[in-house]
């Protein structure tokens, strides 16, 4: 009953507001997926080892990226229902397995690279890097992560494609993306790391 109640809410905010309802549940299961990240990582330290507290900063750079880009994706994935649909324009007979693949295809080489690119430069730019650090960044994680990416997501996206209404695409996609951002927290977290790491080993050499 609560999560048909919840279901109910959504599709009412998202009717009346569909950016702002992206914008806001994009956010937070991001941020939600950045906490998850923290206390992963904590609980995998060694029983000797120094928990870390949790980083708010870090989970809000999280929740202002998924904010940003959700309402992007809620119009992707109407490009894509317009560019490729599954049936008919009557809504009738089978489900086009050609038009799926594609819209699968598509989404993968065009919007996944233009994210994963939105997320590097975001982070260095919240993180406050230098132009010379993003830079770096995108050279140690853009193909490691984009390839992991190619792993996971077409299975998951063809779930999404096929047997989720339009306004609840995005929202599948985040919470699946708990866990990738899971990932992507964790990957990005050891760059930011390493690269403190190099600036404080430069600054004492200096």
């Amino acid at each position: 009953m609560a999560a048909l109640s919840l279901a109910r809410a959504y599709q009412a905010s998202f009717d009346a507001r569909p950016h702002t309802t992206l914008a806001v549940t994009g956010g937070c299961l991001n941020a939600l997926g950045d906490i998850v990240a923290q206390l992963s990582h904590n609980a995998l330290r060694k029983p000797h080892e120094e928990r870390a507290p949790l980083d708010p900063i870090r989970t809000l750079r999280f929740f202002v990226f998924g904010a940003s880009i959700s309402p992007l994706l809620g119009r992707w994935n109407i490009f894509l229902e317009r560019q490729f649909p599954l049936r008919a324009l009557n809504g009738t007979g089978r489900v086009s397995l050609r038009a799926l693949c594609k819209r699968v295809a598509c989404d993968q080489l065009v919007m996944a690279p233009i994210g994963l690119v939105a997320f590097i430069g975001s982070m260095g730019v919240l993180e406050a890097r230098s132009a010379k650090q993003i830079s770096k960044k995108y050279s140690d994680m853009f193909m490691p992560t984009l390839i992991t990416n190619w792993s996971v997501w077409p299975l998951l996206q063809v779930v999404n494609f096929r047997y989720m209404p339009l306004p609840y695409r995005v929202p599948f996609q985040s919470t699946c993306g708990v866990f990738w951002t899971l990932y992507l927290s964790t990957v990005n977290s050891r760059e930011e790391r390493k690269q403190d790491r190099e600036t404080a080993m430069r600054q004492t050499l200096g």
